[in-house]
């Protein structure tokens, strides 16, 4: 799974880079990840995971138990 964010499943995206003379290239915006450690007080463990600077933002205001409460719910195996 490379450059593709494990909670919300977000990955690069595809379009243009544009000149000032309006010439159009294609380029990829990537996501910005970061390998990040969380602990887990209800299961006593810390959980490594690949995420974007916007999804350690919600964890930080929701709180890991949430989060991977949610995540679990959708399928994901953490």
């Amino acid at each position: 799974m490379a450059n593709r964010d494990e909670i919300t499943g977000k990955g690069p995206v595809a379009g243009n880079h544009v000149s000032h003379a309006h010439n159009k290239a294609k380029r990829r915006f990537e996501v910005n990840i970061q390998k990040k450690r969380f602990f887990v007080p209800e299961e006593n463990r810390w959980v490594t995971l690949k995420v974007s600077a916007i999804t350690i933002k919600t964890i930080n205001k929701n709180g890991i138990s949430a989060v991977l409460k949610d995540a679990r719910a959708n399928g994901m195996l953490v």
